[in-house]
């Protein structure tokens, strides 16, 4: 160690903790926060003020950009030119900055991405705008201080008159800080601005009507209004911004995307690459090219859509999973005398009102010292051309200017500097029309000095002056809002990602599941959605056949009794021939759990029909229960509670029903009821419901619900060994609900007991499955209609000793399996509001 040297020892955490607060209150003061005032950071800040230094206004000659950035670092900003130049380019972006502040020539730079020209290529002078922002700097408005080096004094704010914070917005990363101010239209913050010095008790809600929301440079549309208020009332908040999109139809009558505007921000080629990237990994469907087409005249990137593609779909997606939608994190944090402050609208406004008085009083303070100077060194030289001649008499005489300033003095009681103006005086204000100007000018100023003695002792007049210049300027600059609103908005909705196509649903007995597309069905013109050709088990068919659109719900009920939702787009799609897939595996059922009923509904946000419809549900032991389909119109993923179902009872069918129906009930004992179902009151979604019929012992239980609402079918019902009996519905007269009904079926040793009770018409056929597994098909149309007492006629014959049948569903007759048919019957048609289709066989 030298001499003279010593070493002083520090805590290093003491010394790291000071070093880093030093570091970030430099990075948060003097490089990445705006000031509040006039919404600019100190390169910003420097730019401006270098150019206004070198007389870079827009009625000049551009200079070259290293001009400009070597005035800058040599005289205020010694930091990397790169940051400078950067900074500059910047304001001179259209896509970067609501309004310019330099008018750039040359590469300065596009929305693709690409970096500006290199400085010594660009040139650069000062905006019309720019001129506003330093306008009467040199009126002692601001306050200066000292450069990096002590050699020249710099603004640490400029006297803007425009709301430059609100305007352009500002963004940058600090330590431990961030901001991200969005830009707004000139004339909405000038309106607002306005509204606050007309009412500074002004409420944000009122402030919010005349600034409406941020307008970015780029346009687009802002997508939903709660984010917007979130960050007016708070200073942070989240606006969606959605890029302006038109759809077009070429000469081949393909759809195609245009795109027209894009969120701010958003790089362009980045966009496209984005785009392209999705269709090559086929996570976008229906697109087949991408072409930009973009030129000085605007903006304009052409999808060109596949010949099946639905363009809205496909926009969806792209809105989902590219920058076409994006979101702007308003996090408003500014400098407030030097130290960072989140501020709100409100906020931002009234800083920036406090600043603008500051300003005027200054202006007017030094306006009328000058005019007060002025003044003075009038009232000398009147003096003096009131005594003219011998003030030239003194002069002549004297043997030096400063002894004639001084015989001036003592004669005529001057200052100095009145004393110097008459002796600087020229000879030709010596004549009376220049005589005449003095006592004029005299006159003026002191009018002039009345008027700034009174603005500045009245507040209301410098808020006046301060409103009629904002004014001024939002008439000299002000354009129309490019930015859109769409006030109301919703997150994604899956829906918004499917075609409302026509579909196929079909549920096999085993409880398989699919949707075939109703093209595939027109296209083939043979087989149908029957069993006939399908992928499915042995012992396995088509029992359910549903036509229904992709935006459609199903509902599913349990035995145990509860509800749950698939939207038709979330049931597997399959061609006409597959498997499809298990209920099971696609709702959250308990293992002990099985689906009973099925229900397709249109509409469950239709508030019309599902106030207007029912739930009509039925158990085994002999409980009905009604419910408005309202109840079951907010869909849960884990299901809901339908029916309340007791220990030994199970939910065995669910119906939807206008309430107008007549029901008809079966009993294992051969007994069936009809009523009414308005006999059954409406209740609320767990309640257990009410009697339906009285079942004969405890071992008896209901094996069928009709909800009967064509007059002209016929009851049919099958016992467990093989017998069947199909009657007419006018045998089973109406009564109350809850009795034991009347014999449907003469039940005996021979015929076993009951176990189905359908309503038919010939176009049905029966799939009876015997528990050995033999399916066997029967067409009702071979039944005759007998008798209800009657025992009926046996529909198959039961090989084996113990064997029963094991269930009976009513599909569609093999010859209507058509497509034709199909279609006259109403099958493939699409579902109307009024259609109670409800899970029944078809």
């Amino acid at each position: 160690m030298a001499d003279g040297e010593r070493i002083i020892k520090i805590n290093i955490e003491e010394e790291m903790q000071s070093a880093y607060i030093d570091y970030s209150m430099s990075v948060i003061v003097s490089r990445a926060l705006p000031d509040v005032r006039d919404g600019l950071k100190p390169v910003h800040r420097r730019v401006l003020y270098g150019m206004h230094d070198l007389g870079m206004t827009p009625n000049k000659p551009y200079k070259k950009s290293a001009r400009i950035v070597g005035e800058v670092l040599g005289k205020y900003h010694p930091h990397g030119d790169s940051s400078v130049y950067n900074a500059m380019v910047r304001m001179a972006q259209p896509w970067s900055m609501r309004y310019l502040l330099i008018d750039g020539q040359g590469n300065m730079g596009s929305i693709d991405g690409d970096s500006p020209a290199a400085m010594r290529y660009t040139e650069a002078r000062m905006n019309r705008l720019s001129e506003e922002m330093l306008a009467d700097i040199e009126k002692n408005t601001v306050d200066f201080q000292p450069n990096f080096d002590d050699s020249l004094q710099e603004p640490t704010v400029l006297p803007t008159k425009i709301p430059a914070l609100l305007v352009n917005g500002s963004s940058g990363i600090a330590v431990g800080m961030a901001t991200n101010i969005p830009p707004h239209n000139l004339g909405n913050a000038v309106d607002a601005i306005v509204a606050y010095i007309d009412n500074p008790d002004i409420a944000i809600d009122e402030l919010i009507k005349t600034i409406q929301a941020p307008d970015f440079p780029t346009g687009g549309i802002i997508y939903g209004y709660q984010g917007v208020k979130e960050a007016y009332e708070t200073g942070r908040g989240r606006i969606v911004i959605r890029a302006k999109t038109e759809i077009e139809s070429d000469k081949d009558g393909r759809e195609r995307i245009v795109i027209t505007e894009i969120p701010y921000m958003v790089n362009k080629a980045e966009l496209i690459v984005r785009i392209a990237d999705l269709v090559n990994e086929k996570k976008i469907e229906g697109i087949s090219n991408i072409n930009d087409e973009s030129d000085r005249e605007g903006m304009r990137i052409v999808i060109d859509l596949k010949k099946d593609a639905i363009a809205n779909v496909v926009l969806n997606h792209l809105y989902k999973n590219t920058a076409l939608q994006s979101s702007f994190g308003v996090n408003c944090i500014a400098l407030v005398h030097g130290r960072p402050q989140l501020l709100n609208l409100k906020g931002l406004i009234k800083y920036y009102v406090e600043h603008r008085h500051d300003v005027v009083t200054r202006r007017t303070q030094f306006e009328l010292d000058q005019a007060e100077k002025r003044a003075h060194i009038l009232e000398g030289l009147i003096i003096a051309s009131d005594n003219i001649d011998e003030v030239i008499k003194i002069i002549r005489g004297a043997q030096s200017p400063d002894e004639a300033r001084q015989k001036l003095i003592d004669r005529f009681n001057l200052t100095d500097v009145q004393s110097r103006a008459i002796v600087d005086m020229r000879l030709r204000q010596l004549t009376g029309l220049e005589q005449d100007k003095l006592r004029e000018e005299y006159d003026s100023l002191l009018k002039e000095i009345d008027r700034l003695k009174n603005i500045l002792a009245h507040e209301s007049l410098k808020m006046e002056i301060i409103k009629n210049e904002l004014l001024e300027i939002k008439q000299k600059y002000n354009d129309s809002r490019r930015t859109d609103i769409i006030y109301s908005s919703e997150e994604f909705n899956p829906e918004d990602f499917y075609a409302d196509e026509e579909m196929i649903i079909t549920i096999s007995h085993m409880g398989y599941i699919k949707r075939t597309p109703l093209t595939e069905f027109k296209t083939q013109h043979r087989g149908g959605v029957g069993s006939k050709g399908s992928t499915t088990r042995d012992e396995d068919f088509i029992e359910h056949i549903y036509p229904a659109s992709m935006h459609n719900t199903m509902l599913f009920f349990t035995k145990k009794g509860r509800c749950f939702w698939l939207k038709v787009y979330e049931i597997p799609e399959g061609s006409k021939n597959s498997k499809g897939r298990a209920i099971q595996n696609l709702l959250q059922i308990d293992p002990d759990d099985a689906v009973k009923a099925f229900i397709r509904v249109k509409h469950l946000n239709n508030e019309e029909f599902i106030n207007s419809h029912y739930i009509l549900m039925g158990t085994k032991k002999g409980v009905i229960k009604k419910s408005l389909l309202a109840d079951y119109s907010r869909p849960r993923q884990s299901g809901v509670i339908a029916i309340g179902i007791r220990e030994d009872d199970e939910l065995i069918q669910a119906r939807l029903t206008n309430g107008k129906n007549d029901v008809l009930m079966a009993t294992r004992s051969g007994r069936a009821i009809r009523f009414n179902e308005s006999n059954v009151r409406c209740i609320g979604r767990t309640g257990q419901g009410v009697r339906g019929i009285t079942l004969d012992s405890d071992k008896d239980e209901v094996i069928g619900i009709i909800c009967v609402k064509n007059k002209n079918e016929d009851i049919l019902v099958v016992s467990e060994k093989g017998f069947g009996k199909r009657s007419s519905l006018e045998d089973y007269r109406i009564t109350n609900r809850g009795g034991k009904g009347v014999k449907t079926m003469k039940i005996s040793e021979k015929t076993g007991d009951l176990i189905s009770i359908k309503n038919v018409t010939d176009d049905n056929d029966l799939m009876i499955i015997n528990r050995s597994g033999v399916t066997i098909r029967v067409a009702v149309s071979d039944i005759r209609v007998t008798g209800r007492t009657t025992q009926g006629v046996k529909l198959i014959n039961l090989s084996k000793k113990h064997d029963m049948i094991a269930s009976v569903t009513k599909v569609i007759s093999e010859s209507k399996m058509q497509e034709e048919d199909l279609m006259e019957s109403g099958i493939l048609e699409k579902q109307s509001e009024d259609d109670n289709d409800n899970g029944t066989s078809l």
